[in-house]
């Protein structure tokens, strides 16, 4: 049997609202023929029309078989794991989100030469509009630290520049579940257009997520007309059960999430990954102290990553982590989207 292409990706997932936005079909189509407009709630990708597959009968089937929404979706809370822990950055990271721990893990890996690149999502401080980006120095990753990943971005669109045109080898990925899906995909496919990116990617780190949200209907709608909120006055935002928006003024402001439905991505109610159980680490700020990142160590790989931050003075780790807040916050995403 053919392998399924763009038109049936389009008619299983893209008009069907299920779309998780990560980008992955516009990093692996050959034909650069996939891409996502700017503008309010972009819900799914465009094609020009044109497909190996569909209009020249060239094998492909790279879009179809790296798209996180076809198939089975994971259904786990923790995920297999080999380590919990509380884990904090043992130097300053301006903009860290909780504890800098990822950000700890990732430089410490770029001074060891351990990867050469990181795709992940930086923001203008002004705006808080989110981007993806490469990044290949640690000095910049510190500088850039903080997670922006309560807003869509369309991550993983970034890896065709870095895989493909700057021929990184070694490769590290920061992204939501959705992300680490694709990602997953890409690793494990036997797809002779997909192995590249398999190859290239060295480590992923997933982030705990319940949903993502639309730069231009949170900020511009919700948080700026209804809240008075201005970007420039956010220091940070922080989603746990709620919308925390702390201010550089030290106050912080509650958004209930029901009255967020309208700028979450439509695709999101589709997920039931809260802690990327495919990713060889996951952070979050659930289930540790203030102050400190929740770590969840799955894979030799990534235990191997953690450990040489450790080694080098980049990362202390400690016990401690409350697993019970984070399976609750995972069983409620179950339970309310594994009826979409």
């Amino acid at each position: 049997m053919a392998a399924k292409n763009y038109l049936d990706l389009k008619s299983e997932v893209w008009d069907t609202g299920k779309c998780s936005g990560c980008g992955a079909c516009v990093a692996v189509c050959p034909a650069d023929a996939i891409s996502f407009d700017e503008g309010e709630m972009v819900l799914a990708p465009k094609s020009n029309g044109y497909c190996k597959q569909a209009t020249d009968s060239v094998s492909c089937g790279a879009c179809y078989a790296v798209c996180p929404r076809v198939g089975e979706q994971p259904a786990e809370t923790l995920g297999k794991y080999l380590e919990l822990a509380c884990a904090k950055s043992t130097f300053e990271v301006p903009h860290k989100q909780s504890g800098g721990a990822v950000t700890a893990i990732l430089a410490n890996a770029l001074d060891q030469g351990l990867i050469d690149a990181i795709v992940t999502v930086t923001e203008d401080r002004w705006t808080l509009k989110p981007s993806s980006v490469i990044i290949t120095k640690s000095d910049v990753l510190v500088q850039q630290a903080g997670s922006r990943y309560s807003w869509w971005v369309p991550l993983l669109a970034a890896l065709k520049y870095a895989v493909v045109e700057r021929k990184f080898k070694r490769i590290a990925v920061i992204g939501v579940p959705c992300a680490v899906q694709a990602v997953a995909r890409m690793r494990e496919s036997d797809n002779d257009l997909l192995k590249p990116y398999g190859q290239a990617i060295r480590l992923v780190i997933g982030l705990f997520c319940t949903e993502t949200f639309d730069y231009t209907a949170l900020i511009q709608g919700k948080l700026r007309t209804d809240y008075k909120l201005e970007p420039h006055e956010i220091k940070k935002l922080d989603v746990k059960g709620k919308l925390e928006v702390l201010k550089h003024d030290g106050t912080t402001t509650i958004v209930p999430l029901a009255e967020l439905e309208t700028c979450i991505r439509k695709g999101c109610h589709y997920c039931t990954d809260l802690t990327a159980v495919l990713s060889d680490i996951s952070a979050g700020a659930i289930g540790s102290p203030a102050g400190t990142t929740t770590l969840i160590i799955r894979t030799p790989t990534g235990k191997g990553f953690v450990d040489s931050a450790v080694e080098n003075h980049k990362l202390s780790l400690a016990p401690g982590v409350d697993a019970a807040p984070i399976e609750k916050l995972a069983s409620a995403k179950i339970k309310k989207n594994s009826k979409k």
